[in-house]
């Protein structure tokens, strides 16, 4: 007999960054499973509207909060609006980050370095510290952290144009504070992280890097090292988000890398030799 998903049905879910990209496509998805939303924006005010008419298409119950998630008092703020709006948070999506592309902005500055560090890392640590009672008092929380293969594979090879020093290193931070949280959440809150390949509006198609400053060549070099010959979707994100929240509740403290290969990359495997015994 096949085991059924945990039904999301008016579970309450945080998604961080939501105004668009992955973080929207998250958070329709999970309006899609019943659940109700607490968004959060900053910036991209020309993608406000959209955000709004979209949500309340999907006829779920949500709240959008416009904070700042680098400054703590906002953040304070934040777990204060969802305690009064719902009293409890079941879900929190901890995306939010701040890639510093090389062949965009050059070599670093302080305020570039500074910038990555406080949006990668700090500011997921803030909200999940803001949040984590209430994720304690819901009995069956999940903290999905996004995170990037900057972590593994650095400022190298065809990688190199997209992740800065500072993007990888607070990327490896997010490792350790998914074990971290793992830890204080159990028994009754998992956490786990979803690694990110070259996804679109991440680093690939609908970001400046990619349509205004890779050449072609640069481009084709990066599809041709990931073995699925594609970069990712957005929907691959959403649907592996949902295997880590409703499918998955033996799993806590892991990685899935979402990548389509790229880490393995494109080196042949020969055939194997007729040895010399």
């Amino acid at each position: 007999m096949q085991a059924k998903g945990v039904s999301m049905n008016s579970k309450v879910a945080l998604v961080l960054g939501a105004v668009k990209g992955l973080g929207r496509g998250v958070g329709l998805a999970l309006a899609r499973e019943g659940v109700r939303l607490v968004l959060t924006r900053h910036d991209w005010l020309d993608s406000f509207e959209e955000m709004e008419r979209q949500f309340r298409e999907t006829g779920v119950e949500f709240e959008i909060v416009d904070v700042n998630l680098l400054d703590p008092d906002g953040v304070a703020g934040l777990a204060r609006t969802i305690e009064d709006r719902f009293g409890r948070l079941d879900i929190l999506v901890n995306n939010i980050e701040r890639g510093g592309w090389p062949a965009v902005h050059g070599r670093y500055v302080r305020e570039q370095w500074d910038l990555e560090m406080a949006t990668t890392l700090r500011a997921k640590r803030w909200v999940f510290d803001a949040v984590f009672p209430l994720l304690k008092r819901s009995r069956d929380g999940v903290v999905v952290n996004f995170s990037s293969i900057a972590a593994v594979v650095g400022r190298s090879g065809c990688a190199a144009p997209l992740f800065n020093d500072g993007y990888a290193a607070a990327n490896r931070g997010v490792s350790a504070l998914t074990e971290t949280w793992a830890r204080m959440g159990a028994p009754n809150v998992r956490v786990n992280e979803i690694m990110l390949g070259v996804f679109e509006t991440r680093h690939a198609q609908g970001t400046r890097g990619w349509e205004e400053v890779l050449t072609d060549d640069e481009k084709r070099a990066i599809v041709a090292r990931t073995l699925v010959g594609r970069t990712g979707q957005i929907d691959d994100a959403v649907k592996a988000l949902l295997f880590v929240v409703r499918d998955a509740p033996y799993m806590t403290g892991s990685v899935i890398r979402l990548d389509g290969g790229f880490v393995l990359g494109n080196d042949p495997v020969p055939p194997m030799p007729q040895g010399v015994v």
